[in-house]
């Protein structure tokens, strides 16, 4: 049981709790919260990123990523303690787990509104198949520079406003922003593990957005997003002004302010593992503040 909770890096699922976590605090807010739905999209988002994780471990090793140079935790099917078929038979569990919890998702929010349920649909399977083809497949776009891209808007944009769709039924432009923020955040914790990846990523052939930039562009970008992502956050909370309580997630800008930090200045891949770790449970805490925020 160890070997596939180490494969199932349980340390990436605060991440992926948050951007749907976004999206129920702000239909708490507006008093439209549904403790079955809330249940039922976070065991659907768990099982999508068990999934895509799973995936990701049979895919780098299949394609070399996952090699004996590589940094990081160590991975299940590189290291022969899950064969290639027992981690694919895990990945057909996962998908089908997720297909079952994201069609009662679906009902218990929709009902019998075809439309509404087809188009969610259609979004969960996109959801199978990016989680699947990151690094899996004959070419997966992870090693071609399209993992931020996917990241941003399946833990962003699809995360923050499809969740909040699913309680209230309705769309607001204005929610693109927390999306926003939720992406780009989820972008940064992908970015630390490719800065962290890059000399061996280089030698696997995959491309990921450090490899193809540098490292210094990297950083550079490191800023950029998370910059952004508080400034989307402010900005919605300017829109939405009641209270300067609604503010209290200004109080992580110092553990974001470290991570970049620690992207400038460690070096060893060793050392900057950790701040994945860092990054993603700070972008929770700051959603559990944002949301708080909107609640008192």
């Amino acid at each position: 049981m160890k070997k596939w909770l180490t494969a199932f890096r349980l340390r990436t699922l605060p991440l992926a709790l948050s951007s749907i976590g976004m999206g129920s605090f702000i239909a708490a807010a507006e008093g439209v919260f549904n403790v079955a739905i809330f249940t039922l999209c976070a065991l659907t988002t768990i099982f999508l990123q068990i999934l895509s994780n799973l995936a990701n471990d049979y895919g780098d090793s299949v394609n070399g990523a996952d090699h004996n140079e590589r940094q990081g935790p160590s991975r299940m099917v590189q290291s022969g303690a899950i064969t290639l078929n027992q981690m694919k038979a895990a990945m057909f569990v996962f998908v089908l787990l997720s297909l079952i919890s994201g069609i009662l998702l679906l009902y218990v929010s929709f009902g019998l509104n075809w439309q509404a349920f087809l188009f969610f649909f259609a979004v969960g399977i996109g959801a199978i198949l990016a989680a699947i083809a990151y690094t899996a497949g004959r070419k997966p776009y992870g090693y071609i520079g399209l993992g931020d891209l996917s990241v941003f808007i399946f833990f962003g944009i699809v995360g923050v406003v499809g969740s909040y769709y699913l309680y209230a039924n309705t769309f607001k432009w204005d929610l693109l922003l927390p999306a926003i923020s939720c992406g780009l955040f989820s972008v940064a914790v992908l970015n630390v593990n490719n800065i962290r990846d890059i000399e061996s990523d280089k030698k696997a052939g995959k491309y990921s957005v450090p490899v193809r930039i540098g490292r210094s562009a990297a950083i550079n970008y490191h800023v950029a997003i998370i910059f952004i992502g508080v400034a989307s956050a402010c900005t919605y909370i300017l829109l939405n002004y009641t209270s300067i309580t609604q503010f209290s997630f200004v109080i992580m800008v110092p553990l974001f302010i470290a991570n970049i930090k620690a992207v400038k200045t460690k070096m060893n891949p060793n050392e900057l593992d950790p701040y994945l770790k860092q990054m993603a449970l700070s972008t929770l805490l700051f959603v559990v503040l944002f949301g708080i925020g909107q609640l008192i």
